[in-house]
């Protein structure tokens, strides 16, 4: 008589990942009420979430200065902020529009902020988070200006613009992005490639990305990769329970 095989059963609470709501424009098109739902959506999962990722590019533009944060998303602030004091872990990992946090959100509402991050052991699974930007070939253009924006000497000298003025100017470059950006081709097989190197390089079974806005579950040599698609003209996540992931998408 064989002894009876008992399946592993994940019996903590299920974690999410958000990504690319763009959170402070309403281009054509958008879901004008999206932070309003995102907030309301965050809410209902107080008590009922392990962990929560923000996969970069929750705001269309983020830059602190030393006495000033944007005041129109306080109520996304203290959703954030009762999550974490309900014992749910909040992470936020930068994008393209939103690379320069600072220590708001760690020093303020406890949320960890990461360029890219290795959660391992979470239901099984060791997952891979980034947001994906400057990943095509064709990006070649974006690195280069990314690493002039970024440099220390280029945040000093916009931390001196006023921040109303500042925030017209990076609304306007992103407006200009945006539209430059639409008729672009998307290589999915780029992505694809650069998630797999990142799974074999941290021994990594799942990659969750976000910044091309296109939800999709793909199967790869080393696990699955996952781009939670957008919060912007959709409302997609991603969520994982009993060890799987799966993506959500909710009706408009």
């Amino acid at each position: 008589m064989g002894f009876p095989v008992f399946k592993l059963q994940y019996m903590c609470k299920p974690s999410y990942f958000f990504s690319d709501a763009h959170l402070g424009v309403n281009p054509p098109g958008a879901i004008e009420n999206r932070e309003e739902r995102l907030v309301a959506f965050l809410r209902d999962l107080k008590g009922n979430a392990e962990k929560i990722f923000f996969v970069g590019d929750l705001f269309e533009f983020w830059y602190e200065y030393r006495h000033y944060i944007a005041r129109g998303h306080f109520p996304l602030y203290r959703a954030l902020g009762d999550l974490v004091d309900a014992g749910t872990e909040v992470h936020y990992l930068m994008g393209n529009h939103d690379f320069a946090l600072g220590d708001f959100f760690p020093k303020e509402l406890g949320v960890q902020v990461h360029r890219f991050f290795v959660c391992k052991n979470i239901q099984g699974h060791h997952i891979y988070l980034m947001h994906g930007d400057g990943i095509p070939q064709k990006d070649w253009g974006y690195r280069a200006a990314r690493k002039l924006i970024d440099a220390k000497w280029a945040r000093f000298l916009f931390r001196k613009i006023h921040p109303d003025l500042g925030m017209d100017l990076a609304l306007f470059v992103g407006r200009n992005s945006r539209r430059a950006g639409a008729s672009r081709q998307i290589q999915i097989e780029e992505y694809l490639q650069a998630a797999t190197l990142k799974m074999q390089e941290n021994a990594c079974d799942i990659c969750v990305h976000g910044h091309h806005h296109i939800p999709g579950i793909w199967e790869v040599p080393a696990g699955k990769v996952v781009s939670t698609g957008q919060w912007l003209y959709s409302l997609h996540y991603a969520k994982l329970e009993n060890g799987k992931i799966e993506l959500v998408t909710l009706d408009r």
